[in-house]
């Protein structure tokens, strides 16, 4: 977890944070309302998990049309207080580090396990086809079979979203640093893509032929306008405006006709066109600093609101999708059973239930049923 996010936590926690709690300014503007038709479920997943496996940080989610829950994890997370079976010899019983790739059905049950270079995206298409996002797509089987694999530019830059060493034409057409988000949009046959080069850009490509076929930034910059690194950090006593680029650690998700992209550094979510022309933008805990709090978004089960899960205040907001607004929150900052700590990733299942992932320190998955 970065300093900054450990930092707020710690003072979170110092003033007796909880499930009741106001949040002071980060959020007031919103609401603090609970959203109570969302009951936590303790019983998802089935733990222990089987050959002594346990979780790293959680960086991906997705369900499958058989409400299969799938999530991507960092093995080399596990620490010298998680790993003691795997040392040798063994200090204790527990633990090694499971596959990268782990799903659950319904009731908890692990039934998919496979190893790969774990992701920051996982998406199930309708061949019910594994994509993981990393340094680029890989397409897999469900059994973890490789399938295909996106081209990506074969020069890197120095860092990450860092400008490059040697030359990357900023209009790249091309994954330059990795996948850090990405939604289909399948009767269209394109999948959208944030590469996260020079802090986010949106790539839109074939989902058959992979081939790319047009691509944006904030505010619908076009791809070879989008300035290099580094840039002004947010300020929330200043325009949003001022902030012309995403700030970093973009994620996007389509709704019908609307493409949404999460700004977690601006605290933001900026709707598009499927084109790429800016309809609006707005913000939730704006007044959030640190890592920021616009990170993994879902739809409810009508499609008539948005989770906006927060990586720094932990919780998970729900937005009208016809006002913008926030109306309620979901979860507090906490290392207890429906509290989150660096939340990270959500999904949401057939009958509207809610999945959240989380890095470290806790590292795990959890299920909020709706009533």
């Amino acid at each position: 977890m970065p300093t900054a996010h450990r930092v707020v936590a710690a003072a979170l926690v110092a003033a007796g944070c909880g499930a009741a709690l106001g949040w002071g300014t980060v959020g007031a503007r919103e609401t603090s309302t609970v959203a109570s038709n969302y009951v936590f479920d303790g019983t998802f997943p089935k733990l222990p998990l089987p050959n002594k496996w346990t979780f790293g940080g959680v960086q991906a989610l997705a369900v499958d049309k058989d409400d299969v829950v799938w999530m991507s994890h960092r093995p080399n997370d596990l620490n010298e207080t998680e790993n003691f079976a795997s040392l040798d010899p063994p200090l204790a019983e527990c633990c090694v580090k499971a596959p990268a790739i782990l799903a659950f059905d319904p009731r908890g049950n692990l039934v998919h396990s496979w190893d790969t270079q774990p992701g920051h995206v996982l998406l199930i298409d309708s061949k019910e086809q594994v994509w993981i996002g990393s340094d680029t797509f890989r397409i897999f089987t469900k059994a973890g079979r490789l399938v295909a694999e996106f081209p990506r530019s074969p020069l890197r830059p120095a860092g990450r979203g860092a400008p490059p060493g040697p030359a990357i034409p900023a209009g790249t057409e091309a994954i330059v640093t990795g996948v850090e988000g990405a939604s289909f949009d399948e009767a269209a046959r394109e999948v959208y893509v944030i590469d996260n080069y020079l802090a986010g850009r949106m790539l839109v490509f074939d989902m058959d032929t992979y081939k790319f076929k047009r691509g944006w930034g904030a505010y619908g910059k076009p791809l070879n306008e989008i300035g290099p690194m580094p840039r002004p950090a947010y300020d929330p006593k200043v325009p949003l405006t001022t902030f012309k680029d995403f700030q970093g650690h973009v994620t996007v998700m389509l709704a019908g006709d609307d493409v949404y992209v999460a700004d977690r550094a601006s605290d933001r979510v900026q709707v598009f066109t499927k084109q790429g022309k800016f309809v609006r933008e707005f913000q939730v805990a704006p007044e959030t600093r640190g890592d920021g709090s616009a990170v993994g978004l879902a739809l409810t089960k009508d499609g008539r609101s948005m989770f906006v899960a927060d990586h720094m205040n932990n919780v998970v907001w729900l937005v009208d999708r016809r006002t913008d607004k926030v109306t309620a929150r979901i979860g507090f900052l906490g290392r207890n059973g429906g509290g989150f700590n660096a939340l990270h990733m959500i999904a949401v299942d057939s009958r509207g239930n809610l999945y959240t992932g989380e890095v470290d320190p806790n590292n795990r998955v959890q299920r909020f049923l709706l009533k």
